[in-house]
This record gives structure tokens, C-alpha cells and sequence, in this order.
């Protein structure tokens, strides 16, 4: 049983839930129903939103394949964390303007790390 994947892909789905609320919130006032209509707020937060959904779900996907074929735990468990911890500081950098530059690159920093990690430990549990 996929256990840790389990783990961190709860937590990595509520936050995109929330993230979807909040584009959706701003879209029903402005009535703005496809695109961001020119609104400054709504480009924001539409784009925080698709960039975890860029992210995510290859990150998901590996850590998966990696558990599935035997990596270590403190492996995934150091990956999943990292995702988790780059996405919150994503969101929370780019969602203001102007961007918390320092929040926005951790986030970045973290989230293709940990993506990185994901991929090298599905490849080497893969060639086990």
C-alpha cells in the first residue's frame, strides 16, 4: 500500500482545493467566468493555482512509482515534505503584489527539488 504517497497527497490536494476557491471566489463577483478578464487579482491567483497544478501531479505521479518499486521511506518522506513546503511558499509569495520574491524562489527552490528527487528515486527504485 502506497502509504506515504497517500500522505502528502492529501495535504497537496486541500491546498489546491483552497486555491481553486480562492480563483473562484474572485470570478463570481467580477463575473468573470473564462479567463482573468484584465483583472490583476484574478491573473494572480488563477496563475498560482495552475502552477501547482503544473507541478503536482507529476510530483504525485513519481513519488508514487518510487514507493511502488521499493525507495526508501526517509526518501519519500524528505521529497513530500519538500513539495508541500514549496508549494505553501509559493502560493504565499506570488499570491501578493508585489511578489514576496524571498517566498516565491524558496517555493520554487523546494518544489523542483523535490520533483527532481522524486524522478531520480523512481528511476533507481525502477532499475532495482
Amino acid at each position: 500500500m502506497p502509504q506515504i504517497t497517500a500522505l502528502y497527497a492529501a495535504p497537496l490536494i486541500l491546498l489546491f482545493l483552497l486555491l481553486t476557491l480562492r480563483v473562484m471566489a474572485l470570478r463570481f463577483p467580477k463575473q468573470v467566468m473564462i479567463g482573468t478578464g484584465g483583472d490583476p487579482a484574478l491573473e494572480r491567483a488563477a496563475r498560482v493555482q495552475a502552477n501547482f497544478a503544473e507541478y503536482v501531479p507529476l510530483f504525485l505521479v513519481a513519488l508514487l512509482a518510487a514507493e511502488l518499486c521499493g525507495a526508501a521511506p526517509w526518501t519519500l518522506h524528505t521529497a513530500g515534505i519538500a513539495m508541500v513546503l514549496g508549494r505553501l511558499c509559493h502560493a504565499a509569495g506570488v499570491s501578493r503584489a508585489p511578489d514576496i520574491l524571498a517566498l516565491r524562489g524558496l517555493g520554487m527552490v523546494l518544489t523542483l527539488g523535490a520533483l527532481v528527487a522524486a524522478a531520480a528515486m523512481a528511476l533507481m527504485a525502477g532499475l532495482r
